[in-house]
């Protein structure tokens, strides 16, 4: 058996071993990232295959003659035409909900950097500002207390859950926008853990930022195709929402002319939420267990329509 895996090199850069993946075949081959155009080729005869960005689609599966299984190193799979892959008979699975404590942990922490500007007050102290000072103490800009405050959560799932409890130990309200729109809508901070579709792309507009309390915070940890990015630099610019931290962009790596990039009140991190060690350790081992139960005839974290 052969395995393909498109796109590893984010998931281990070298400092994790393959070495559970590479015992389950008689060929391992692994490319740090493919292009497009050299995707049909790297496909090839492999048996299995494995990526993350990578579009799979009707065609690249119709010319692999022997591709059975593909296994997305990601929990998202959009990128994968599961209805094709359905009609010629290839499984597929996915690695669900492998990040959330890391992803939680990213959001609370994207969360404090907006209320209390720890990077801002380093870069000041470092460039001498403290030394400078006539005052014991000094602040660049506002710092905001979470307690007391409120948190709207789009997307209540295990992520979604996990920010709640910590946020609730910070003294903040939880308002849940599937329990209650409004209330999530108007909250002091809004923060996104939902996946992506049709139906809700975007859907951070300029409709949705009107509703929004003035001067709150947005945070998207969760896919960048939901924010209506325009709308959102529009919104910061002039102050509507005083503040937002992404780390999700719709294009990635980032386009040089996105919209968000350079403003001084809007904070990206590129798309590390998930990146701890032990996180991608966790995709390794699932992506051998997903394997090694679909060749015993069974269907763990296998997506279907």
């Amino acid at each position: 058996m052969k395995i393909v895996l498109l796109d590893g090199h984010t998931i281990n850069p070298g400092d994790l071993s393959w070495a559970k993946l590479e015992a389950l075949c008689d060929e391992f081959v692994v490319y740090e990232r493919t292009p497009e155009e050299l995707l049909a080729e790297r496909i090839g005869d492999c048996d299995v295959l494995m990526t993350s960005k990578c579009f799979i689609t009707r065609k690249l599966m119709e010319h692999a003659p022997n591709l059975k299984y593909i296994g997305s190193t990601a929990t998202g799979y959009n990128n994968i035409d599961i209805a094709a892959a359905k009609d010629l008979g290839i499984a597929v699975t996915n690695i669900p909900a492998y990040s959330t404590e890391s992803v939680a942990q990213h959001t609370i922490a994207l969360m404090l950097e907006l209320t209390n500007h720890v990077g801002l007050h380093n870069d000041s102290v470092q460039a001498g500002d403290w030394c400078r000072c006539e005052h014991f103490s000094y602040w660049k800009t506002p710092v905001v207390l979470l307690a007391g405050k409120s948190l709207g959560i789009i997307g209540y799932g295990s992520i979604g859950q996990r920010v709640a409890r910590i946020a609730e130990a910070l003294g903040m309200t939880v308002n849940i926008y599937s329990q209650d729109r409004e209330a999530a809508i108007r909250s002091d901070v809004v923060t996104l853990h939902c996946p992506l579709t049709a139906d809700n792309a975007k859907m951070i507009n300029e409709d949705f930022i009107a509703q929004m309390k003035p001067g709150a915070f947005l945070i998207n940890t969760a896919r960048g195709g939901l924010v209506d990015e325009d709308a959102l630099a529009k919104a910061l610019a002039s102050g509507r929402i005083a503040g937002a931290a992404v780390d999700v962009l719709s294009r990635e790596p980032a386009a040089e002319d996105n919209p968000l990039i350079g403003l001084e009140n809007c904070i990206i991190t590129p798309h590390i939420a998930w990146v701890p060690m032990e996180m991608r350790q966790k995709i390794i081992d699932v992506l051998a267990e997903n394997l090694i139960d679909y060749r015993n005839g069974g269907t763990l974290n296998r997506v279907e329509l």
